[in-house]
């Protein structure tokens, strides 16, 4: 493909007013005030301060403009051009979201946190999010280290990878067939231990995923980070079932070595290789599982199932002197979980548990690329706002079509929100021209019937 003139030949000018160059906004937008955001927003957030007044009206196009593309303060702007202050109403500088930002304190925060709970509550009676969830869902906790650069950053640190950051924790729900959701976050200094504060995130993640349509079997996942009696008990709490990573501490070491040699089974590996004769995989990963009783130095000892996956070792020569026999030729990775699934299966599905980097791939190819403010609070609130922006997108993937349910965001911002229209108005009615042959034209199209449709009665 070329160009069609010689650029001599190509003039510029900036100069329609009735222009968009993301239409998808406005059934998205709809659709964000059919959950109620703009009254979850003034009935929950009061700042209290000059500058963070209208909260329901300053939160929604926050949220717009994550979902357009914006990832700093200053893109916000994006809101401000050709004809979108004639398609939606409440638009300001970036300057005025700047100072609404810098008002929040951590309790507005965490008012701002139930607002993104409710929020996705209300999303899931608009659309079909979570299919299944009455049968089996998954709440998934990581965390992950935003880079920050400069000096202006409250609570940056260098955290455990060694990158200079802040620090954002996550629980995201999702079922085997529809895409996670983002159901609890927040914001921590950089330096911090990646357990601090996980018992809580835990309980609200699981309060609100069980609000959202979790009402059937919930598994809490996380990784050996949060390895603790904390979040066994808010599982139980809320009547969930946990599986975590074991740390190989001195106790999980002694439990696999007592496991019997005629105990471990084959599984289907990479390079497992299928023996007909014997009706079994000839693998170099084998599982078994054996009864244990955790977090013995504390007062709630938690006993359940320790599940060990061993994998043979491509070069045992390298193991680390005085290691000891047990661990020359294997690598052992060790799951501590009561889930009520046969061993084999609760091993596969926490390996599952990856999933939640899909999540924070798509936070950072998204809102939460920079965290715009040198104020601790006012990037703690940006979080939460990409959060419901993240749930929103999704939201409207799972009204246009099967393919844009489980599509990246980046994928549906590129398809179904930047999408340039022409705005025309004849009498009140206002007409949005779009481009002819749009590759996703049905796509939009059926997102854009689904919330013209009237809602539904309570």
């Amino acid at each position: 493909m070329q160009l069609s003139h010689t650029v001599s030949n190509v003039s510029v000018a900036f100069d329609d007013p009735n222009l968009v160059a993301c239409a998808g906004l406005a059934p998205v937008m709809e659709l964000a005030g059919r959950a109620g955001l703009p009254d979850l927003v003034a009935g929950k957030v009061k700042l209290g301060v000059p500058g963070g007044v209208f909260p329901g009206v300053k939160v929604p196009a926050l949220v717009a403009g994550m979902i357009a593309g914006a990832d700093s303060i200053d893109d916000l702007e994006l809101l401000r051009h050709g004809g979108m202050d004639r398609l939606f109403t409440g638009i300001h500088a970036p300057s005025t979201y700047g100072t609404f930002l810098r008002s929040f304190t951590f309790g507005h925060v965490r008012q701002l946190d139930s607002v993104a709970a409710a929020f996705l509550v209300n999303l899931t009676s608009c659309a079909p999010l979570l299919p299944g969830a009455d049968q089996l869902a998954y709440v998934d906790l990581d965390d992950t280290v935003k880079a920050t650069y400069g000096y202006a950053k409250q609570g940056a640190g260098y955290g455990y990878s060694g990158v200079k950051g802040l620090n954002a924790l996550i629980a995201a729900v999702s079922t085997s067939q529809g895409a996670p959701l983002i159901v609890a976050a927040r914001l921590r200094r950089g330096q911090t231990n990646s357990a601090r504060g996980v018992g809580s995130l835990a309980t609200e993640g699981l309060a609100t995923a069980r609000r959202a349509g979790a009402t059937g079997r919930l598994i809490l996942r996380a990784d050996s980070a949060f390895y603790g009696h904390k979040i066994c008990r808010a599982a139980h709490r809320a009547g969930a079932h946990f599986s975590l990573t074991a740390r190989m501490d001195a106790a999980v070491t002694r439990a696999i070595a007592g496991i019997d040699a005629d105990a471990w089974t084959p599984i289907r590996y990479p390079r497992a290789i299928w023996e007909a004769a014997e009706d079994r995989w000839i693998s170099d990963a084998e599982v078994a599982e054996v009864r244990f009783t955790a977090f013995t130095s504390t007062a709630h000892p938690v006993t359940a199932r320790l599940i060990v996956r061993r994998v043979k070792r491509l070069q045992p020569g390298t193991v680390v002197p005085g290691q000891g026999e047990l661990f020359a030729d294997y690598r052992h990775h060790a799951i501590f979980t009561d889930s009520p699934y046969i061993m084999l299966q609760a091993e596969a599905d926490h390996r599952r548990h990856a999933i939640v980097e899909q999540v924070f791939a798509d936070l950072k190819d998204s809102a939460l690329a920079h965290l715009p403010s040198g104020k601790f609070a006012a990037n703690a609130a940006w979080l939460v706002l990409a959060t419901m922006a993240f749930n929103l997108t999704r939201a409207a993937g799972a009204l246009a079509s099967l393919i844009h349910a489980k599509a990246r965001t980046g994928t549906i911002r590129a398809q179904l929100i930047n999408i340039p229209a022409r705005l025309a108005r004849t009498g009140r009615r206002l007409t949005l021209h779009l481009p002819k042959h749009w590759p996703w034209q049905d796509h939009w199209q059926e997102l854009f019937t689904a919330i013209s449709r009237p809602p539904p009665t309570p």
